[in-house]
């Protein structure tokens, strides 16, 4: 017997997909409540514990997701496995906590089996579910429903697709509730992200620099020069008089006074730092974000900066830095 689903093309498959999460994206904008956000949102503010995410199936993959998302945004959370928690790990739940359950039908055996233990307790309990009247929408104080006008979009109409984009959808609606109610800021989005490149791009430039960089009085030779930019490896060395910045000197400016002490036919022995260097060297505030920083230097085609803290110099940021750091 030919399958009715049989020969369908990639267009007319891929076209149902796409309208079925359309349709169900189009029919949440228009009916989600915003004050129930809200509601839910003081209430999590409200606690020490955290929000417990849990789902079993397709749905419990969802949860890990919001639960790993709400953990990076500023929010304590976990994934709490519905089957494994029926068999003792409903102890790592303690009364501080929320439950925050997923479910299409709202009926996974596992999670309402979860619901009279979590209600006993005493335990917040918010929903995501395409019912609101089925058992785990009745339990919820927090209902957060959606709706699946043309069905999963599934050729078969039997995995989940359209209600698992709807979930990771409220995931996101409330992660980002959160994260504007606590002011969550790029600062803190780094420190939650040390190993990723976007926390490496959100980076002050201050975090990176060089607090130890060469330094050259006005008046020093070429060799007293060269010394200090060999030494400090970093193809550079400012010149500095007391506190004050005069300028930098880097292998192009030596390679350039070189080229005009040989036209005017003076001893190159006898050039100074002040003669050879750079005036304005380019500086960022070492609260910058490294980001800027190396958009800095691609816009300018230079190597460093010198950082500056309340504009007075305090140390150098090398575009190896950024490299190592993977901000570029």
């Amino acid at each position: 017997m030919k399958d009715e689903n049989q020969g369908a093309g990639a267009l007319e498959v891929g076209t149902a997909v796409l309208d079925a999460a359309r349709m169900a994206l189009e029919a949440l904008k228009g009916s989600w409540d915003p004050t129930r956000v809200e509601d839910w949102t003081s209430m999590v503010m409200g606690r020490d514990g955290r929000v417990v995410v849990t789902g079993m199936g397709k749905s419990g993959l969802v949860a890990q997701k919001i639960a790993a998302t709400l953990a990076s945004t500023g929010c304590p959370s976990f994934f709490l496995h519905p089957a494994e928690a029926l068999h003792g790990d409903l102890g790592m739940v303690t009364p501080e906590d929320s439950i925050l359950g997923l479910s299409n039908s709202g009926e996974s055996e596992e999670v309402v089996r979860l619901l009279p233990s979590l209600l006993r307790l005493g335990i917040p309990i918010a929903a995501i579910t395409s019912r609101s009247q089925s058992s785990l929408g009745r339990a919820a104080t927090w209902t957060f429903d959606y709706q699946l006008p043309q069905g999963e979009g599934c050729p078969l109409d039997l995995a989940p697709m359209a209600s698992t984009t709807l979930q990771l959808i409220w995931g996101d609606l409330l992660a980002g509730s959160l994260m504007a109610r606590r002011g969550f800021t790029r600062d803190l989005f780094a420190l939650n992200h040390p190993a990723g490149s976007l926390g490496a791009k959100l980076v002050r430039a201050g975090a990176l620099m060089h607090q130890s960089w060469p330094t050259v009085p006005p008046g020093a030779s070429l060799m007293g020069v060269l010394k200090a930019m060999t030494d400090g490896r970093l193809g550079m060395t400012s010149v500095m008089q007391g506190p004050e910045l005069l300028g930098v000197i880097t292998d192009g400016d030596i390679r350039r006074a070189l080229e005009s002490s040989e036209r005017e036919g003076t001893n190159p022995l006898e050039l100074s730092a002040v003669r050879i260097m750079s005036r304005r060297p380019a500086t960022i505030d070492e609260d910058t974000l490294a980001l800027e920083a190396a958009g800095e230097m691609e816009a300018r085609k230079i190597t460093f900066l010198m950082i500056t803290r309340q504009g007075t110099p305090c140390g150098v940021l090398h575009i190896h830095d950024l490299l190592t750091s993977k901000v570029l």
